[in-house]
């Protein structure tokens, strides 16, 4: 997915589906524009900030329960053959 954000008339951060470039999600709260936007290191949710001095934590792309159990590196049976 991408994600842009967008201000003055909507205030909006808009998610879309990749290479398709459908909508998928709208996202609203701020009053002013949205001027920073970044990804925590997990990748599940996004942080803006925007001109109304606010910062705002979305959780967009919450991964299923079978994809959040990474294999440990300090699991040594996990790499033996």
């Amino acid at each position: 997915e991408l994600v842009s954000t967008h201000g003055y008339s909507q205030n909006q951060i808009l998610v879309w589906k990749y290479p398709s470039l459908v909508q998928v999600a709208k996202l609203t709260g701020h009053s002013y524009r949205v001027l920073y936007l970044a990804m925590s290191p997990d990748g599940e949710s996004i942080v803006t900030g925007a001109g109304d001095e606010t910062l705002r934590f979305w959780n967009v792309f919450s991964k299923t329960r079978s994809q959040k159990e990474a294999k440990s590196a300090l699991n040594l049976f996990s790499s033996i053959r």
